[in-house]
């Protein structure tokens, strides 16, 4: 399994963010939840004054073969079309993409079908045609499980040579709902039925078939929540492995990583088993309406910035909260200080 090393916030800048923070024209804490981002930011960077000019959306692609369980209310044929989409800028992620300055990557993780249309700009990371219907053997091999990590950790690289400061990673793929809830309960311990959503919107049929596929899956592969690996072999897809080594990746090279919905914190919990120090790097873009999202967020020790009843995915919860993350970078390096201004202080 892939390693790579991933340093601890840096302690100095921490000091020096929060001296800054504490010195500047406000009631110290009075910008709550912003003065904690921009402090984390410079913990990463190993500067007192963050930047995250460098902002970029990966949105991950690949197909579930738990489908075939009818645990979704989508065909697995609109995972190319909405590749296809993307590719073509008419897709949420992208009108978000430019709300917040954002690049845009989209990367083939493993589509089982054709993706229509002009595919230049589709990155080419996939390990197969979808994943095998994981309740009756493995989603994967271990070959396989190993080989996305290290491609997420290998784009990781190539964005921080691009510049990135601030990564979202974002996911589309029919049935991966299913896959995030079964990784979900396999990490935490937690009943089936608790992290088990609605996904695509399933009726209450639908729900039932998706925990019983689940439940049916862990059975039969009895994953490990010691074993991250095996556990994305046993019931993960391929975009998931991937995010949970871009996320591993872009810790390694000091970049912010701003988690979005169900899915990605999924491939969250299983970056956080194999490398524990990534948690320091990740900040909870929001909370969506699944269910399993917030054990999994309280798992990793994590708040969402917000909670707006989302459930789209692309990164588009993550999206919305890099403007909050903007907004916390610019009052902590914009701001006056008390002397600055020269503003008397409660001390004075």
């Amino acid at each position: 399994m892939i390693t790579v090393d991933i340093s601890a916030l840096d302690a100095s800048a921490i000091e020096a963010a929060t001296e800054r923070q504490n010195s500047l024209t406000k009631p110290q804490g009075s910008l709550g939840r912003l003065e904690e981002i921009a402090v984390q930011l410079a913990g990463i960077q190993a500067t007192e004054r963050p930047n995250v000019d460098g902002k970029w959306i990966v949105v991950a692609a690949a197909d579930h073969g738990v489908t075939a369980q009818g645990v979704s209310a989508f065909p697995a044929e609109v995972t190319p079309q909405m590749v296809a989409n993307f590719l073509g800028g008419g897709a949420g992620i992208n009108a978000l993409a430019k709300t917040v300055g954002a690049e845009v990557m989209i990367v083939d993780c493993g589509v089982a079908m054709e993706i229509p249309g002009p595919t230049a700009a589709l990155v080419d990371r996939s390990q197969g045609r979808g994943t095998s219907d994981f309740t009756v053997g493995p989603a994967m091999s271990l070959e396989q499980a190993d080989a996305a990590i290290k491609s997420g950790v290998e784009v990781a690289g190539e964005l921080a040579a691009k510049g990135a400061q601030l990564v979202a990673p974002g996911e589309m793929g029919i049935g991966n709902s299913t896959s995030a809830a079964a990784i979900t309960a396999a990490v935490t311990g937690s009943d089936v039925a608790t992290v088990a959503g609605r996904g695509t919107g399933i009726d209450d049929e639908g729900l039932g078939r998706k925990i019983d596929a689940i439940t049916r899956g862990l059975a039969k592969n009895q994953p490990s929540a010691e074993d991250p690996l095996g556990v994305l072999s046993a019931v993960g897809g391929f975009e998931i492995g991937f995010i949970a080594g871009l996320m591993l990746g872009a810790a390694s090279h000091r970049i912010a990583i701003v988690l979005d919905g169900y899915i990605a914190t999924s491939a969250a919990l299983l970056a956080a088993h194999m490398e524990p120090a990534v948690t320091g790097y990740m900040i909870a873009g929001h909370r969506s309406v699944e269910p399993g999202h917030a054990i999994a967020l309280a798992h990793l020790g994590l708040r969402p910035l917000l909670e707006l009843d989302m459930r789209l995915g692309e990164a588009s919860g993550a999206a919305l909260a890099m403007s909050v993350i903007d907004a916390a970078v610019n009052v902590h390096n914009g701001m006056a200080t008390f002397a600055e201004a020269s503003v008397s202080n409660r001390d004075e």
